[in-house]
């Protein structure tokens, strides 16, 4: 490994993400919100829907095929589209919580539910650590190294750069690779299964709080539908 390489990786932008695995993610989420329990979401769903597509359309006519361009309206609009989610993901929680521990309703329709919820709440977490880290997924591309904003997030590939050669090979310093929606998507799937990190490490205070929110909810969620399948089985 030279140095050369290692200052090309600095100076060098990357190639740009594609729209297509954050866009299905938004897709999934929304699928499940049609698909929950009239008791959970109501005709509500219908209005949160109908906004998160507006908004998803909104950022797909901006950046249909690569993540390439980017202004403040744009950038307002990604974010606003997953704190929609984010903040749709914690009120379905609250509610879906007093059902358990209230039993309002019958078992299965509320272990699928559950299931449901759990599933928007860790990629609803994916979306918004996606947007958040390093100024967002143009940002982290389309700049060089230099002249991005302080990492929330260190991955493994951040300090891969001194290792046997094949694994050099992908890190940072050597490929200038740069995190991705299925990156941060596999970073929440296990941060919501193991409730702390894994390979991946927070750096800022946000994504602390962000990550254990999530990790609690996910705890909540999981001890509450374990003691109602028991019930159910006792």
């Amino acid at each position: 490994m030279t140095d050369d390489g290692g200052e090309s990786a600095t100076t060098e932008k990357a190639q740009a993400e594609h729209r297509w695995p954050a866009a299905i993610g938004v897709l999934v989420i929304l699928s499940c919100y049609a698909l929950l329990p009239p008791s959970l979401f109501g005709t509500v769903r219908y209005g949160v829907i109908a906004l998160c597509v507006a908004l998803l359309l909104a950022v797909v006519v901006i950046n249909p095929h690569r993540l390439v361009r980017e202004t403040a309206a744009s950038r307002r609009l990604g974010l606003a589209l997953t704190l929609v989610i984010g903040l749709t993901n914690q009120v379905l929680l609250v509610v879906l919580i007093s059902m358990l521990v209230q039993n309002s309703e019958d078992g299965p329709t509320l272990l699928l539910g559950a299931l449901e919820i759990w599933l928007t709440n860790v990629i609803g977490f994916a979306l918004l650590y996606w947007e958040l880290d390093r100024g967002g997924p143009v940002v982290r591309t389309q700049r060089s190294r230099r002249e991005l904003p302080p990492a929330d997030f260190r991955f493994p590939q951040d300090e891969d750069d001194d290792a046997i050669d094949e694994v050099a090979a992908h890190s940072s310093k050597s490929s200038n690779w740069r995190p991705g929606f299925v990156d941060y998507l596999y970073f929440s799937l296990s941060n919501s299964m193991a409730f702390s990190p894994t390979d991946t490490m927070p750096l800022t205070h946000r994504t602390k709080l962000l990550m254990g929110l999530e990790a609690f909810a996910g705890f909540v969620l999981l001890a509450l539908v374990i003691a109602r399948g028991v019930s159910l089985l006792g």
